[in-house]
């Protein structure tokens, strides 16, 4: 079967519920998102609504991603490594290539990347600035 690629909201949501699952039983990064995420349903929404304006700039997307996760990696004793973080892009590759595929399907793993990384950079340099 022919995957399409993401086209819509209904799609994004469909990539972050399934990764999300992923995540959430993940023995590494699950701890980190279990003990923070109180409410699962609106954080999937706010995330659809990140990745819809990253994706197809037809959203506005209102949030500090980095601040969120600042603030997590304080609450987990500067814990959070490049594992963690290789772990989720690895997790977000591998949901997206068997949902979709195509130029959005790869947009998202290209802006997932260049994410991770100014994520892993900025939050050893807040441990620095405390």
């Amino acid at each position: 079967m022919k995957k399409e690629d993401l086209k819509n909201r209904e799609d994004i949501y469909l990539l972050v519920s399934e990764f999300y699952k992923k995540v959430r039983k993940d023995e590494k990064l699950g701890p980190f998102f279990n003990e923070t995420i109180q409410d699962w349903d609106a954080h999937l929404d706010h995330l659809t609504t990140f990745w819809e304006s990253s994706l197809f700039l037809k959203t506005k997307y209102s949030g500090n991603p980095l601040e969120a996760h600042t603030r997590v990696d304080a609450a987990f004793d500067h814990s959070i490594t490049e594992l963690h973080f290789g772990i989720w892009l690895n997790l977000w590759f591998q949901t997206i290539d068997e949902l979709f595929e195509g130029d959005y399907a790869e947009n998202a793993k290209r802006r997932a990347r260049k994410m991770g990384t100014f994520m892993y950079m900025n939050i050893f340099a807040a441990r620095n600035s405390e």
